[in-house]
Formats: structure tokens, sequence, C-alpha cells
């Protein structure tokens, strides 16, 4: 289909337009003519009964008495009479299939094997006009008083019903040729009208030299169609480009604002991430109100997750607060940041596997909220790319006296820009979460690292993380 690509729009249009005419000229040709060969079908058939009932009950005594002359009366009169004339030939056979008389006796003689006549003859409901031949042969019983006294056998012309039928074919195909012709004239001429929009669209972007243009009012299509809606929409974004060199020079006065709304985005981000894990916690002291254990049990998931948001909150607003109160990293930690994320894991039916070293999280010394912080972030990350039924690990465990967070997610490959937010220290492009710019700047700011590999279909994220000054001095 190369050579149909360099046809230009306008002519492509009615061109597939003249294929969905032919295409439907054609079926619905189609379906005429098998209306017609069932109609015709049907008047051979009522026809022929007629004929063998009306024989059957005239000659049923005679066949009988083996009246040949009789018979072959009968059966002269019966040709002579109007719808007769389309019965080239009739053959009466007695029930031993040997002919009593025939309209034409030199064809068909007397006592001779009606077998012979019928070799390619059909029963009455099998009786088709199928074009083959101009001549069909029906082969039917005689039957008196309830049962089978002889046979007929009888050879209709249909020549003029063949006739018919081609006449409607030629006519069929005569007049989808011109409706399809006068269509597409009619058709290219409008679409080419049509398409004026899109011509004039085209010109004003390749002919542009230096600033873009705006297309004039007088060659917007009048009223809301999709042209006058693209042809809007073009000359929404040559202002848009207009206006970005002002807003470019404007930016730097903004910075402030822009930095606040940053700020703002981080602090709801991470305050909204645990609350499904917390409202899950009111919900069980609701459910459960007396069971001590589970009360407690979530009494305490609350206390430290609302710690949690508090420490989130004076990390992001006070990072400069005199004298902040910081909370250790300790293995509770990581069993709220499992029943944070649960939620989310039954949610996607994944498969977690978790795996903690609650001695070498103690004495690590690291502040629990950076790290729950990075571990949640980067947890719903892998949730999300693992999708349905996926797998999704973490492994926290001590190197080189830190601590260092393995996680893991099956699923497609972390995207470039998702990259470039974990990895690198340049402007966010536009879209997308601050999730991942924020777990960078939290292990910035603890003298961490982070690494990414992707490795048979799985991806891991490793964030090794120093244990602070004082809690090095105190395991020498």
């Amino acid at each position: 289909m190369n050579w149909f690509a360099p046809i230009p729009l306008s002519i492509k249009l009615p061109l597939l337009a003249a294929a969905m005419m032919v295409l439907v000229g054609t079926v619905a040709s189609q379906q005429v003519l098998r209306s017609l060969a069932q109609v015709q079908d049907a008047r051979i058939q009522e026809l022929a009964r007629m004929h063998v009932e009306g024989l059957s009950v005239a000659l049923g005594p005679l066949v009988l008495r083996h009246d040949i002359w009789e018979v072959y009366d009968t059966l002269d009169r019966a040709a002579q009479g109007g719808e007769g004339r389309r019965m080239v030939l009739t053959a009466v056979a007695d029930e031993r299939g040997r002919v009593l008389a025939a309209t034409d006796p030199r064809r068909v003689p007397i006592d001779s094997d009606i077998a012979a006549l019928s070799g390619d003859a059909v029963a009455l409901d099998g009786l088709t006009v199928d074009g083959a031949s101009p001549v069909l042969s029906l082969l039917a019983p005689l039957s008196y008083q309830g049962r089978a006294v002889g046979q007929i056998a009888t050879e209709l012309d249909v020549s003029d019903l063949l006739t018919e039928r081609r006449k409607a074919l030629l006519y069929l195909i005569m007049g989808n040729a011109i409706a399809i012709g006068l269509l597409s004239v009619a058709g290219f001429l409008a679409i080419r009208k049509m398409l004026n929009p899109v011509t004039s669209l085209a010109r004003q972007m390749t002919e542009t030299h230096g600033k873009p243009r705006s297309i004039p009012a007088s060659e917007i299509p009048p009223g809301d169609g999709e042209l006058a809606q693209l042809a809007r929409t073009y000359n929404a974004m040559v202002d848009a480009v207009a206006a970005k060199t002002e807003a470019e020079r404007r930016l730097a006065e903004r910075e402030r604002f822009v930095a606040l709304g940053r700020l703002s985005s981080s602090l709801a981000h991470e305050i909204n991430n645990p609350l499904g894990g917390l409202l899950n916690a009111t919900d069980t002291i609701r459910s459960y109100p007396d069971r001590p254990e589970v009360v407690r049990q979530s009494a305490d998931l609350l206390d430290r997750g609302l710690r949690h948001l508090r420490d989130v909150t004076r990390a992001t607003l006070d990072q400069n607060r005199v004298d902040p109160e910081i909370r250790v990293l300790g293995p509770d930690d990581f069993e709220d940041i499992k029943l944070l994320i649960q939620p989310e894991v039954s949610r996607l039916a994944l498969d977690l596997s978790w795996s903690v070293d609650p001695a070498a999280v103690t004495a690590s010394g690291i502040p629990a909220g950076p790290v729950r912080q990075i571990a949640l972030n980067l947890l719903l990350n892998a949730c999300a790319a693992a999708g349905k039924e996926g797998r999704v690990g973490l492994i926290a465990c001590a190197m080189d006296g830190g601590l260092t967070l393995r996680i893991t997610n099956t699923g497609a490959a972390m995207p470039r820009a998702a990259l470039d937010r974990l990895l690198g220290d340049g402007p966010l492009t536009p879209g997308g979460g601050v999730g991942l710019r924020l777990v960078r700047e939290l292990a910035r700011k603890m003298a961490g690292t982070i690494g990414h590999a992707n490795e048979n279909g799985a991806t891991r994220i490793t964030v090794s993380l120093p244990a602070p000054m004082e809690a090095r001095d105190a395991q020498e």
C-alpha cells in the first residue's frame, strides 16, 4: 500500500468513499438478485405443484385402467393451457415406471423406461432456477386416493426467468455505476471544499518563516465544527508560542511561588500516601472494639503514622527548626509501611516479598521519618509498575555500617522521565509526580546514594544510607 500514501487526502477520501459505495452496491445487488431468485423459485415450484396435482386428479383413474389414449388426450389438452406452454415435455408412467403416454411420443415412446428421461430430474421441493440450464427436469409421484399409482416426468422452460434475471443484473450494474460515478464526483468536490481549512493550516505551518502566523478569521469555517475547532486550536497554539517569551521573562520573578507550589505538592503527596492505611486502622478499631489487642495494635499504628505525618510536615516545612524531635528508625516502622501498602497490594493481587533485618535496622541509628518516606514512595511506585498480579519486594539489611534498602518489582521498566526524577538533579519536566524527586532529595540530604538496575524483566532500586556519626561512635 506504499503507492497509496503519497496520494493527497482530498483524493484518498473520495476513492475510499467510492470503494465503500462499490462494496455496498455489490452487497445490495446480491441481495436483490437473491430475492429475485427466491421469488422465481417459489413461482416455478408453485406452478409445477399445480401442474402435478392437476394431472394427478385427472389421470389417476386413467392410469389405473392403463387407458393410454385418454392419458395422452388429457396431457395434450393440459399442454394447450396458458402456463402449460412452459411445460416443454410431460410423460406419465405407471407404478412400474413404464411410460403410458407423453406429449412428445417420438422422444418418449410408449412402454419405454421413464428413468431414461428423468436422469437429471429433481423432486418438487428441489426445483430451482439456478441458471445452469434453461430447461428444468422434474420427477414427481402420481397419487390417486392417497396412494402412488404412477410417475410424472416434466421438463419446464425457464429461459424467460433467466432472461429476467440477466436484465435485473444489467440494470443493477448500470445503476450502481452511474450512482457511484455521480456520488464520487460530488464527494470529491464536497471533500475538497471541506478540506480547505486543513489546506490553509498546512500552508501556514509549512510556509511560515520565523514567527508563526495565525489563520485569518475569514478562512476559519463558520460554526463550531471539528475543522473550525482545529483552526482555533492552531491560533491558540500560535498565541501560546507568542506568550512563551513573555512567560520565560517573568519566570525568574515567579520562582519563589513555583518553589512554594512544589513544597505544597510534596507535602500533600507525602501526607496522602499513608492516609489509606491510617483510615484502615480506624475502621479496624470500629469493627473490633471488643478485642483489646487489635485496638492496641491499631492505636500504635495510628500513633506511629501520625508521628510520621508530623515528621513529614516538619521535615518539609521547617528544615532548619532548632532542636527538632527526631525518632530513630526501628523494625516497627517497616511493619507500619507494610500495613500502609497492604490495601494497594490486595487491590492489585500482588505477590509481596518482605525481608527486614531487625538488628541492622535498630543499629543503623537513622531517623525514621525520611526512611519511611523513601520506602513508602518507592514501594507505591513499585506496586503501580508491577500491575495486576505482579511481584513486589523489599529487603532492608546492613551494609558498611549503614542501612541498604532494595525495592524490586516486575512489570515495565521505568520510563526515562521517571529515571531523571530519581537519579538526576535537572529541572522537572511537566507532568508526573513529585515522589521520586523527593526520594532523591531525602537520600542526598542523608549522604545516601541511589542505584537502578533492570534485569530479567525486574526493576531494582537500591538506596544506601550511611549511619549518622553518633550511631557510629556508639557502635565503636
